[in-house]
């Protein structure tokens, strides 16, 4: 089911942004949010020729445009491109964040409900999925809010999405920011973190230059090596040590999980289990025969994700987008984000410096 409400943010000729609520009937699927609103609102909607996604969860989101038509929006193909990584990170493969005894965090009756979804969460970031994507609207052409974990032990969850329709946008404002980091090869750090205090100052720029509606990009410039950006639940047991394992051993949960592709798994030993001695376009190949998944721009794709050093961490993304939206009771846009999520910097090796450089543009859409 999907419940749908949309408006004009200002009146008149302005963005339109439709709100919706999803539920899932499995634990993968996907739902084509453009073929919906196109239904329910027509050309209200469809005569905006941008528009913006945004995904309110840690294991559920989009595909950047790009990938996506490679994919030729094709919804089997999302989901044999999505299957593969999967793969990489089969459920109850021995994750640290799934011991919910160790997460002190939550409370008696939170570990009774609590998911055990780690490979949820790694395939949102190893497949490349993303919060929030801009795309130009193609007419026809589905747009797939990819849900991850979207049934579990205690039923179905409840899933939100919001897309803003809009004619074009400017950048009004950059910056750059630098973010004292650790001396560790492998860490990840939580820019929500107040004391980088980077979403306040983000804040503060997207009030200065009034922007209502618009989205803030948050990069990598080139000479920063070594680290990616997602957007994810910043959890101590996934971000220090599910993560760090996968970024030591991409391979580290396919190995080991018994029923993984490869022929006798644990017969490698796991300090060989890296590109620079393995190849990793041959394990992927083994995981996509062995789930069925088509040889065709699937296979492209995911062979040359993974056709470069573990560095790359599959499809880790070198840059993050943050949604500015307009209250109801109207005034200055604010940075929405679901309850979880959290801009992440990963690194897998340590910085030249003590600290790595972000690059910021604040864009409004007109």
């Amino acid at each position: 089911m999907i419940l749908v409400d949309g408006h004009h943010v200002d009146g008149g000729d302005s963005p339109f942004q439709a709100n919706l609520e999803l539920e899932p009937s499995e634990r993968v699927e996907l739902f084509d949010v453009n073929g919906r609103l196109n239904r329910e609102f027509g050309s209200d909607f469809a005569r905006y020729p941008r528009a913006l996604y945004v995904s309110f969860h840690t294991t559920a989101g989009y595909l950047d445009q790009s990938l996506a038509e490679r994919l030729n929006h094709d919804g089997e193909d999302v989901q044999d491109f999505i299957s593969v990584f999967r793969g990489l990170f089969p459920p109850d493969a021995g994750y640290t964040h799934d011991q919910l005894h160790l997460r002190t965090e939550l409370s008696d009756e939170q570990r009774a409900t609590e998911p055990k979804n780690a490979d949820s969460h790694l395939t949102f970031m190893g497949a490349g999925l993303k919060n929030c994507v801009s795309y130009e609207q193609r007419p026809g052409a589905p747009v797939w809010f990819v849900e991850l974990d979207g049934v579990g032990e205690t039923g179905s969850r409840q899933r939100r999405t919001t897309v803003l329709g809009y004619r074009g946008e400017e950048a009004v404002a950059s910056l750059r920011l630098d973010v004292p980091v650790s001396d560790h090869g492998l860490d990840a750090h939580n820019l929500l973190s107040p004391e980088f205090g980077i979403v306040e100052q983000l804040e503060t720029l997207a009030r200065k230059h009034g922007v209502a509606v618009g989205r803030i990009d948050v990069s990598l410039p080139p000479e920063e090596k070594h680290a990616g950006l997602t957007v994810n639940e910043y959890e101590t047991l996934l971000m220090k040590h599910d993560l760090r394992e996968v970024l030591a051993n991409p391979l580290r949960f396919v190995a080991e999980k018994g029923k993984s592709a490869l022929k006798d798994p644990r017969a490698i030993p796991a300090k060989t289990l890296n590109y620079a001695q393995f190849d990793g376009v041959q394990i992927l190949n083994k995981l996509m025969d062995r789930m069925g998944v088509r040889k065709s721009v699937v296979e492209r794709i995911v062979n040359r994700a993974v056709a470069v050093p573990v560095s790359h961490f599959l499809r880790m993304k070198r840059g993050i987008s943050l949604p500015v939206l307009q209250p109801a009771e109207g005034g200055s846009g604010e940075i929405v984000r679901g309850t979880y999520q959290s801009p992440i910097l990963v690194q897998w090796r340590p910085a030249e410096e003590a600290t790595r450089t972000l690059e910021v543009r604040l864009i409004r859409f007109v």
